[in-house]
């Protein structure tokens, strides 16, 4: 591992130099290049001279204590030293290697989120309102942007699905482990005898695919079409022809798109769902064919996965692939979902760790 370190540490210094020099500097393609991956690796590098650190200062005190002569105090106060940089240079060692675990590729990419309300009829749909005020004001507590893509709401004010951008660095690295199955348990307010009603919500996120990723030959490959728009109410519904649906021929994907009144947003729009859709697919097809990689992550298998149960009679969360189990429902569904996704992203790096020391 620690010779891994040094070629990063020098790959690091070759950057640092490089990214002064003039022919770099004019060359915004090949700057930003290199920005990303000094900024990838100066993490690395930061806690690798931690470990320096805390080796030297073991070293000094195994040294001191080997000469001898030393007074009582100042032996006691070098003992400690040698305990604390052993302790050190263990932690230390541990989070190198979780830095130097493999990087998910999509982990600084913007999000696409789409909710769709399951079993439970207007119930789900509600359910599905409150997720997406969830991850919205989770996105607004790390200062992401959001944008509604399409949405088709109920005469409640649920949704039946709702798909929304969230742009932000390192958006998909953290809301990976939101996709597969929600489920809810709660009194249903249309309930008249107090019944607990068990509702579901799938949650799909996608990473957002670049233009370049997805060729699209929209002759070829797409069917657009034009129609008013339509939902649960509101001035300007019916009034102007600007929704667009796609199909994406080769795979029957369909796309609609009807949140903006300009025909032109609406069709960009689309087309970004509609690429990051394939993308995802195209990315699920590849991790198959390598076995079980991607399905010893967490959070990345199978949307059909019931992944997390609100109970609203408990106050409880309960996320299924980790067994965790937390009393603050009210809090998380206010956007407080750091304590969820830490605990995730740390059963995540622990798994990939085993994996790769197995490997070893």
């Amino acid at each position: 591992m620690i010779e891994k370190v040094k070629i990063l540490e020098e790959r690091y210094s070759e950057i640092s130099e490089k990214l002064s020099e003039p022919d770099t500097v004019n060359n915004q393609e090949l700057y930003k290049e290199l920005m990303k991956e000094y900024k990838n690796l100066t993490p690395i590098v930061e806690k690798y001279k931690e470990y320096v650190q805390a080796k030297e200062a073991n070293e000094e005190a195994v040294m001191l204590l080997d000469e001898g002569g030393l007074d009582k105090d100042f032996k006691e106060m070098v003992q400690e030293q040698l305990e604390q940089s052993k302790q050190d240079m263990q932690t230390f060692g541990e989070e190198l290697k979780i830095l130097l675990l493999p990087k998910d590729p999509n982990d600084e990419k913007n999000v696409i989120v789409e909710i769709r309300g399951g079993a439970g009829g207007e119930e789900a749909a509600l359910f599905a309102n409150s997720l997406y005020r969830m991850y919205t004001m989770y996105a607004n507590s790390r200062s992401w942007k959001t944008e509604v893509m399409n949405a088709n709401e109920t005469e409640l004010g649920g949704f039946k699905e709702i798909s929304f951008m969230i742009e932000g660095e390192g958006a998909y690295s953290r809301l990976k482990y939101e996709s597969g199955v929600h489920r809810v348990q709660r009194v249903p307010e249309t309930e008249s005898q107090g019944r607990v009603h068990t509702s579901t919500v799938t949650v799909a996120v996608l990473p957002e695919a670049e233009d370049v990723e997805l060729e699209l030959n929209e002759e070829k490959d797409l069917k657009i079409d034009v129609f008013r728009s339509s939902g649960a109410g509101g001035q300007h519904i019916n009034k102007t022809s600007s929704a667009i649906r796609i199909t994406h021929i080769p795979t029957g994907m369909v796309v609609e798109c009807q949140d903006e009144r300009s025909q032109y947003k609406n069709k960009d729009k689309a087309l970004k769902v509609l690429r990051s859709r394939l993308l995802d697919i195209a990315q699920r097809e590849h991790d198959d064919k390598i076995a079980s990689d991607r399905r010893s992550q967490i959070g990345t298998g199978d949307r059909s996965e019931r992944i997390r149960t609100y109970n609203y009679p408990e106050n409880r969360i309960s996320d299924h692939r980790i067994g965790l189990t937390i009393y603050k429902l009210e809090s998380v569904l206010n956007g407080n979902l750091d304590e969820v996704i830490d605990a995730l992203a740390t059963a995540d790096q622990a798994a990939k760790l085993s994996k790769q020391e197995g490997a070893n």
